[in-house]
């Protein structure tokens, strides 16, 4: 093979739409960018309240707000080259465009983890310490834990990424989804990447895994205090407060699991597979989060009420 044939693949790739439904992607980029409209609005619409309402600003609703502003960040890096895919067939992506949009979109669902770990915690002090909640959550520690998080999501995997500006591109290259990921621009590659399969393993261990790990850990010491509760009134009610949280948690790892199990098990399966799990993975978790908190958490509901009470009003 020529190096200009290495360079030349390596400069561009393709991104997938719906493969053999071209003809209907006008149709299909309806429900989807109405899936982005409502996630968009939703979770700016947590951020709002959660900064206006001063009954809000409590560490559970900063983490909140951060997991909203984590989801915006996923929908708002991947919608241009989604949508530009159903709606003008758009399908060319330079390198370095591909290389940064996979970093940002790998950045905020590290993150994501990272919040729904870091609510887990909220909730375990609150329940399982009460009385030393305000003292071990305040708003400065709520702020520290923040950015030690965001400074992990993000550093964590720049040797992985950076690499891929200096790997051969020398099969076809066509992406599996409308927007980039690591694992598939491994794929496509004819280097050794051996070093990015074995860091990405350990990233993914190192911080998805162990705020999985810690999530679980934390329920179950959550459990163990409600049970020690006398009431059983007290018990649903402590409870009650967790159940936004553990949808929020199923909602974000069932597809990032559906999606690993996809690209790593289901390699031959049909486009359409890769398609859906990639566009749930990255559009679920935005859409849901703000529908149950909205629903589940009472305070949520109440503001959300209010601001819409104000606006009919004037």
């Amino acid at each position: 093979m020529s190096i200009a044939l290495v360079i030349n693949s390596s400069s561009n790739f393709l991104l997938t739409g719906f493969p053999g439904l071209e003809w209907a992607h006008h149709w299909i980029s309806i429900p989807v960018f109405s899936v982005y409209l409502a996630a968009i609005l939703g979770n700016a619409t947590i951020l709002h309240i959660v900064r206006t309402d001063p009954s809000l600003h409590q560490p559970m609703y900063y983490f909140l707000a951060m997991l909203a502003s984590t989801d915006l960040g996923l929908c708002v890096s991947t919608m241009p080259t989604v949508l530009g895919v159903l709606w003008l067939d758009l399908r060319g992506i330079h390198l370095y465009a591909c290389v940064l949009q996979l970093y940002i979109v790998h950045s905020f669902s590290y993150m994501e983890s990272a919040m729904l770990f870091a609510m887990a915690y909220d909730r375990f002090v609150a329940i399982t310490n009460p009385l030393r909640y305000p003292t071990k959550l305040t708003s400065s520690r709520v702020v520290k834990i923040t950015v030690i998080l965001g400074l992990r999501s993000t550093m964590i995997i720049i040797p992985p990424v950076a690499r891929l500006l200096w790997l051969s591109y020398c099969r076809h290259n066509t992406l599996s989804h409308s927007y980039c990921l690591h694992q598939d621009m491994i794929r496509l590659s004819c280097s050794n990447t051996k070093f990015n399969n074995f860091y990405a393993l350990i990233v993914i261990f190192l911080s998805m895994g162990s705020d999985f790990l810690f999530i679980l850990l934390s329920y179950a010491m959550i459990f163990r205090s409600v049970l020690a509760i006398a009431s059983h009134k007290g018990q649903l009610k402590a409870i009650n407060t967790c159940v936004s949280h553990i949808l929020a948690v199923l909602c974000f790892y069932v597809p990032v699991l559906g999606l690993s199990i996809v690209h790593r098990f289901a390699k031959h399966s049909s486009p359409i597979i890769h398609i859906v799990m990639g566009n749930v993975y990255i559009l679920f978790p935005p859409l849901m989060n703000p529908i149950i908190y909205s629903i589940k958490t009472q305070q949520i509901r109440r503001a959300i009420i209010k601001v819409i009470s104000l606006r009919q009003a004037r």
